[in-house]
């Protein structure tokens, strides 16, 4: 057999979906397993709390001055396009239920070195979704802060030194640390070293809070609703739309969270499934009752630059401090929620990583009381503290939206693929109009991603550059399906 063809079969080799769900079943004498402790409502809560607060609390200030009113069109799309994907990520997750996620089901699907890009593009989104989410974390308490206090934090403290112009950092921001949203990272990572069991009820805790506040926000602010502040209706068009509702995406990250925790959901087959579902119709439902009430109070002019911007609207409705003092109070609490769901996916994408071999094994231990990835925990903690205490926010979004619909549409391409491969394997959900819900899925995905900046293209590709040279000269010859004979002459 050539060279090229042994390259080849190691970058194709694929890990058996019955390997993949047994390594969940029985305890890793060296580095331990993950324990089965949360329940079908703290799942479903886990979806909705890594999703609503990224898009409702921060984004609409990013959003309305591309695309005006028609917003809420570009909240339809991305929603509709979610939804496609919501339903391949529920046979999926009900077929392999593990904690890879989309990184997992490439591996059984697509082959390594596809896997191992998706595992990249996830580290990408899950690191700088919750860097960004810290960033608007630290926006709100500022406001918080101005309420309660008369005055906000020192900009030296609560500022990143860098800024963004087009798409590109330099030097020259007004602080010298984003002090806030480093603590909340660290804040975060001191309770999901405690246990996933504890981070689960603390994160449902979290997460009734914030559908509490936003329920508040939308009964206050139909008060002052006006159809005048809807025109014009979409100032920049389709093309306006579309560049929004590829920013909006990033903010379903929530769904790719809730397949992660595959291997510490009780019942998965049945409960990954309807998790998935049901929080994607709470997200969507909320984010565009929201995003109406929102935009019928003020013009669309109004939202550029507008930092805790919901809080700032009640204030300005009612003329008085406490309905934003609630929703500032309420917003702290509940973005902390999504903070610690997005770290949480991350260290598990990190965790089948490291399973696997195509990472170093630091990110495989597990604490044998807490049942938790300590030393994973902090490295992530270290690396997402380090980016939201340092970079500006606009930066970050449209990245994550990149590396989230690139893990979508690997998921509805691994359904197809499965379907094909492994038509007999046992399935707890299957995706309704097959093929055709696969397909649009992955064709709605292109097409958002075709809407994002070059800039993003620019920095994504420096990314997988990156990654490429690691996987060449560590994963390819650390990897678990590398046969024996080759690792001991390496």
């Amino acid at each position: 057999m050539s060279e090229q063809q042994t390259l080849s079969l190691r970058l194709l080799r694929k890990k058996p979906v019955e390997k993949l769900i047994s390594e969940t079943q029985g305890a890793d004498p060296e580095h331990g397993h993950l324990g089965r402790s949360i329940t079908l409502f703290q799942l479903i809560m886990f979806g909705v709390g890594a999703t609503i607060g990224t898009g409702i609390f921060f984004v609409l200030s990013e959003t309305v001055p591309t695309a005006g009113p028609s917003v809420i069109i570009s909240f339809l799309m991305a929603g509709v396009v979610a939804g496609l994907t919501a339903l391949c990520y529920a046979e999926m997750a009900s077929m392999i239920p593990v904690s890879g996620s989309s990184y997992s089901y490439a591996y059984a699907s697509l082959g390594e070195v596809i896997a191992y890009f998706v595992g990249a593009c996830l580290v990408l989104e899950y690191g700088i979704s919750a860097s960004a989410v810290a960033i608007g974390w630290s926006g709100y308490l500022n406001k918080l802060f101005e309420i309660v206090f008369g005055s906000g934090l020192p900009a030296a403290l609560s500022s990143a030194p860098l800024i963004s112009e087009n798409h590109r950092l330099a030097v020259g921001g007004d602080g010298y640390i984003n002090l806030p949203a480093a603590i909340l990272v660290f804040l975060c990572c001191l309770m999901l070293i405690r246990g996933t069991k504890e981070s689960a009820k603390a994160n449902a805790i979290m997460v009734l809070i914030k559908i509490g506040v936003l329920v508040l926000f939308i009964a206050i602010a139909v008060t002052g609703f006006s159809a005048s502040n809807f025109q014009p209706f979409a100032p920049a068009g389709f093309a306006g739309i579309s560049a929004a509702a590829g920013t909006i995406f990033f903010t379903y990250v929530g769904l790719d969270a809730v397949s992660t925790a595959g291997e510490e959901v009780e019942n998965p087959k049945r409960n990954l499934p309807l998790a998935i579902i049901a929080a994607l119709i709470i997200v969507t439902t909320l984010y565009v009752l929201t995003a109406v009430t929102a935009l019928g109070v003020q013009p669309a002019a109004a939202f550029e630059g507008q930092e805790a911007g919901l809080a700032t609207i009640l204030q300005n409705i009612t003329g008085s401090n406490w309905p934003a003092l609630i929703l500032a109070i309420g917003a702290v609490i509940s973005v902390f929620s999504v903070t610690l769901v997005v770290l949480y996916g991350q260290t598990r994408i990190l965790f089948a990583m490291s399973r696997d071999g195509l990472i170093p094994e630091l990110f495989h231990r597990v604490n044998p009381r807490t049942l938790s990835p300590v030393a994973n925990t902090i490295a992530v903690a270290l690396f997402v503290g380090a980016i939201a205490a340092f970079i500006p926010n606009d930066i970050l979004w449209d990245l994550t939206s990149l590396g989230t619909l690139t893990a979508f549409i690997v998921v509805s391409a691994g359904v197809m693929i499965l379907r094909h491969t492994k038509p007999d394997l046992p399935r707890g959900f299957k995706v309704p109009l097959y093929p055709v819900l696969p397909i649009l899925s992955i064709l709605s995905s292109l097409y958002l991603i075709s809407s994002l900046k070059v800039q993003v293209y620019e920095l994504f590709g420096v990314w997988l550059f990156l990654a490429l040279v690691f996987y060449f000269f560590y994963s390819i010859k650390k990897s678990r399906l590398e046969p024996k004979a080759r690792i001991t002459k390496s």
